[in-house]
């Protein structure tokens, strides 16, 4: 390694580690932390310590599942940046699910839930899979007496449930990347490869339009042809939930924290690496008669292909964190 990415690597762990001093000493001492800004949470269910921590323990409590074999946490692994290392995710007895299981990072963060955004709240999200019989494959009636067996979980409803789960989702995040850094006046956290991909993610390969603001994604949907095949939709996305012809194999822009690490993508999991990914928006996605606007041939060089990828797999790649910190009096 060459002293430069030595010195850029040490300076990245001493910020970082700073950074998350700071963090901590504002959640212990009554400060907001940087994360709760912008967060959607609405006002019968306020961030609460107590409750997310029950909402945590929910995320990985099996019991959650009609075969006890399955929690959350099965299809959005913390170890996988709380998304799935499989391509299409796998429900009660084995039934294999439709679609990928997206990231969890920065949910508390966004407009709707779910790739065709269903869901318009995470507390409504949070209880969908549940119930749905290709997942979980409950009844929230079992699922209630089996969980008030533990008296952690006693007097637990239907309603505070899911406020206790959507706490905790809102608390998963990502923070702390190379990019958080160097917006932060850190010039020495990317390397001048990473600079050339930042450079195309801003303008030649159009990543920006899509993949905007501090989370990497607009919140909207966008049809880039992934559900094309065959001279047909395989996937309605986002038309089957408004039934309007523009959403026609449209999926919610996710985004690209960590980025790097948590392959397979799209929708439907069927792109395995950032190559592929790199290489399908490079030739313009698929064609398709309800193709967006935005999607068109890049026509990247290899060395600018390798300049992106740098970018998207290196300085999107941060610290992971849940939960909250009890206020201490």
């Amino acid at each position: 390694m060459k002293p430069s990415h030595i010195g850029r690597s040490l300076a990245k762990l001493f910020t970082a580690t700073l950074l998350g001093t700071v963090l901590t000493y504002g959640q212990q001492y009554g400060s907001a932390p940087a994360w709760v800004k912008g967060m959607k949470t609405p006002a019968p269910n306020p961030l609460d310590a107590s409750k997310v921590a029950m909402g945590k323990s929910l995320f990985f409590d099996n019991r959650l599942s009609v075969d006890g074999w399955i929690s959350c946490s099965s299809c959005h692994d913390p170890m996988h940046a709380f998304s799935d290392a499989r391509r299409l995710s796998v429900g009660v007895s084995g039934q294999r699910g439709k679609r990928h299981a997206p990231s969890l990072l920065g949910r508390g963060l966004g407009e709707s839930q779910f790739w065709d955004g269903r869901a318009a709240s995470l507390e409504e999200q949070v209880l969908q899979p549940i119930v749905n019989p290709d997942e979980m494959g409950m009844t929230f009636e079992t699922v209630l007496q089996r969980l008030h067996q533990n008296p952690f979980y006693r007097g637990l409803t239907r309603e505070s449930l899911a406020d206790a789960l959507a706490s905790y989702v809102r608390t998963i995040r990502s923070e702390n990347n190379s990019f958080d850094l160097f917006i932060s006046g850190w010039p020495d956290m990317l390397s001048e490869t990473e600079l050339e991909g930042l450079r195309l993610f801003r303008g030649k390969a159009r990543c920006y339009i899509c993949h905007a603001g501090n989370q990497f994604t607009d919140e909207s949907f966008h049809n880039t042809g992934m559900a094309w095949s065959g001279g047909a939709l395989q996937d309605e996305g986002r038309a089957a939930i408004t039934g309007k012809p523009y959403h026609k194999g449209a999926f919610k822009t996710p985004s690209l924290r960590e980025v790097g690490q948590r392959g397979p993508y799209m929708h439907d999991g069927s792109l395995a690496t950032l190559e592929e990914v790199i290489e399908f928006y490079d030739r313009g996605g698929n064609n398709n008669p309800y193709l967006d606007e935005n999607i068109v041939p890049l026509h990247l060089s290899p060395a600018e292909k390798k300049a992106l990828l740098a970018f998207l797999r290196n300085c999107l790649t941060g610290y992971i964190r849940d939960g909250m910190i009890k206020k201490t009096n």
